[in-house]
């Protein structure tokens, strides 16, 4: 079984549309919102605070296990679609069991 990680930077309705769509497709086993594991240097004092610049899109990784590659690839094409439409970026990482 192989773990998949989509790293995906956009708004919380286009993350709740991915979840969705993953957990919509046949062969999936687990799918999973992590939490952010990056520090964010912004702090309320700072002079940037609240620009629009710094208020963009909030990335958010989720973790899919997916038992071959066959599925591996239906889910790669489902969401890079899906986040085209959807105006989002999507980076995937994968991680397999040995």
């Amino acid at each position: 079984m192989s773990m998949l990680r989509i790293r995906l930077t956009g708004s919380e309705d286009t993350l709740r549309a991915v979840m969705n769509l993953l957990q919509s497709l046949d062969g999936i086993e687990h799918v999973e919102e992590t939490g952010d594991l990056m520090p964010h240097m912004d702090d309320a004092d700072s002079s940037s605070a609240g620009l629009s610049d710094v208020s963009g899109p909030k990335m958010h990784q989720v973790e899919i296990e997916i038992p071959n590659p066959s599925t591996e690839r239906k889910v790669r094409e489902a969401v890079e679609a899906l986040a085209f439409d959807l105006d989002a970026l999507v980076e995937f990482e994968q991680d397999e069991d040995e």
